[in-house]
């Protein structure tokens, strides 16, 4: 426990609390300081970055093709008739094609927080359509399968050290992300 929660033991005061979507900066900042993602992540983010950028196409192509190959979540992909949504399929390697673009560019600004929260619960709060809604083990593990497929890019193409500092900077970052994205799979609950 750091002073400040010492301070507010002690005294038994209870601060208000607030609802992370209602105050996403704080939340990214919040969750940011908890992983650790610190200046130097944000460097080595951006140093690798056009690595990241000139092999989106093929992180994307791979992540959907690892969805279709399993029928819990190929079927967020298909149509009334059992066939690929290609045109759906295509619209998500666009979106995830962006988030690869912004991650990139560690722009954890309000409006691309409110941009992955609202990912998030149009992912939980599809009830027909489509496949339904998307359970968090799910966007948990699409979010290993990213974090893999980076790391072994990395590792192709960095020298050894420099791998291991892009590794764990983008996982620090992928993990704020999935944070944000599962508030929307969450009740909502306040937080000191």
């Amino acid at each position: 426990m750091d002073d400040r929660g010492r301070a507010a033991a002690g005294s038994g005061a209870v601060e208000p609390g607030y609802l992370p979507a209602t105050d996403m900066p704080r939340f990214i900042r919040e969750m940011m300081e908890f992983v650790d993602l610190a200046e130097g992540d944000v460097a080595a983010i951006r140093r690798s970055a056009p690595i990241v950028l000139r092999h989106a196409e093929r992180l994307t192509a791979a992540l959907y093709e690892h969805f279709l190959a399993f029928p819990r979540s190929a079927r967020f992909f298909l149509r009334e008739d059992g066939g690929v949504d290609t045109e759906r399929l295509d619209r998500r390697k666009h979106s995830l094609g962006r988030w690869l673009r912004e991650s990139a560019e560690v722009a954890m600004t309000p409006e691309f927080s409110y941009y992955l929260l609202s990912v998030g619960l149009s992912h939980s709060h599809r009830a027909e359509g489509s496949g339904g809604s998307v359970a968090p083990h799910l966007m948990i593990g699409a979010m290993s399968l990213a974090q893999t497929a980076l790391a072994q890019l990395f590792e192709g193409e960095l020298e050894r050290a420099e791998a291991r500092t892009a590794i764990v900077a983008w996982n620090k970052l992928l993990l704020v992300h999935l944070s944000i994205l599962l508030l929307g799979s969450l009740p909502p609950r306040r937080l000191p």
